[in-house]
């Protein structure tokens, strides 16, 4: 993406190639760019070894602001980023939900927390390493409308991540890779002599590290045995009538009608879907999570992935947990549109209707959808563009 002119840019500055691109682009062009590295977690409390990942992104992130002849700083944010994103993280695992601390990591870290800080400081945008695009136009009204697209590499798109930002925020963010395959981002990088050039992208949670997640998980939570039980696809709960508020509604299940398997250590640590980490062999079909019960401790598994248990044709949304990235698009009640829809990151856009109701929005799916997981986030778009967002209830 282009500025008309000369503009003051901060560029998150993570360490790694896609951000180190964003800022070689910008100063290419003539901008006064700044490097900001983001320190979002420090708890030695919570670690699997004694390395420091953040130290050696950090010291990447400097040697790319030395190379390009940028002014480079670090901002703390671990006070924030444990309040907004761990705590809340924890707190939805207990409650047997799945957050993505990704998406809220954008929301609540990047084009919150680090944007303010960034306007602080002088800047007039804030660019990152994101894998999508922004465009603008003035509507008839003479307001200016920021569209939130999908990038390029359809590998690579990261639209879904910032499905809860809003036009503020969009104001303000910059994509300058958002046009390029992954590949090319590489050449470039190599182009502009970026010792990132060649780095692994990072794994892991946003800003952690490269910690994962279960082991992140169980350093706050405590572990607790229980019974794991298996349903066959015959089980009453999952017969369903059409009507839509049924459809959406989360199966139930009741372990005197399930199979014991044996045990697992916290329901708090699966999701639905999961096929990993259960520990339990012997099955002619590979075991999947169908459901959690955090307040009894149960986990319900049933054989392959298409499991009645696993699949589902409808999805709740609070009204509370509604958001518009284009707010002049939304539906009002009573209303309902197409989209295409995804569920999680990465996965195929699906068709479906959203419905606004008198109680909460629905999305209806053309075909049924493996994995509806409490705790993630729909997104829905318009072509390549994504009009808004919500948690699934």
């Amino acid at each position: 993406m282009y500025l008309c002119a000369m503009a003051t840019v901060v560029v998150g500055l993570s360490g790694g190639v896609d951000s180190s691109v964003a800022a070689a682009l910008l100063k290419e062009q003539g901008h006064n760019v700044i490097g900001l590295f983001m320190k979002n977690w420090h708890d030695e409390a919570v670690t699997i070894s004694n390395e420091c990942p953040w130290e050696e992104d950090s010291n990447d992130a400097l040697l790319v602001a030395n190379h390009l002849g940028i002014p480079f700083q670090t901002i703390d944010l671990s006070e924030e980023y444990k309040e907004r994103i761990v705590d809340y993280m924890f707190a939805e695992y207990e409650a047997g939900r799945t957050p993505n601390p990704d998406v809220l990591c954008n929301r609540e870290i990047k084009f919150d927390v680090f944007l303010k800080a960034a306007l602080s400081i002088g800047a007039d945008y804030v660019a990152t390493g994101h894998y999508c695009r922004k465009s603008s136009f003035i509507n008839q009204d003479g307001e200016k409308i920021h569209q939130l697209l999908a990038g390029k590499d359809p590998n690579k798109d990261q639209s879904y991540f910032l499905c809860q930002l809003n036009q503020e925020q969009l104001s303000r963010a910059i994509f300058p890779i958002g046009e390029m395959l992954k590949p090319e981002v590489r050449v470039e990088a190599e182009r502009f002599g970026l010792h990132t050039f060649n780095k692994k992208d990072s794994q892991g949670l946003c800003f952690v590290g490269k910690i994962k997640l279960p082991d992140f998980l169980k350093q706050k939570l405590q572990a607790k045995t229980g019974k794991v039980y298996e349903f066959e696809p015959n089980y009453k709960g999952f017969e369903k009538s059409e009507e839509l508020e049924t459809l959406a509604e989360n199966y139930e299940f009741d372990s005197q009608f399930g199979k014991e398997l044996g045990e697992h250590q916290g329901a708090h640590f699966y999701t639905i879907g999961q096929r990993k980490g259960l520990g339990i062999g012997g099955t002619e079909l590979p075991l999947f999570v169908l459901g959690t019960n955090t307040k009894k401790n149960e986990i319900y598994v049933g054989q392959g992935e298409s499991h009645p248990g696993l699949m589902k044709k409808a999805l709740r949304i609070s009204k509370s947990d509604i958001h518009w990235v284009r707010p002049d698009l939304s539906i009002n009640v009573g209303e309902e549109k197409t989209f295409s829809i995804r569920i999680r990151y990465r996965q195929p856009l699906q068709h479906g209707t959203l419905m606004h109701k008198k109680d909460a929005y629905y999305i209806l799916f053309d075909k049924a959808q493996r994995g509806v997981t409490p705790g993630q986030f729909a997104a829905w778009y318009d072509g390549e563009e994504l009009i808004g967002s919500g948690v699934i209830a």
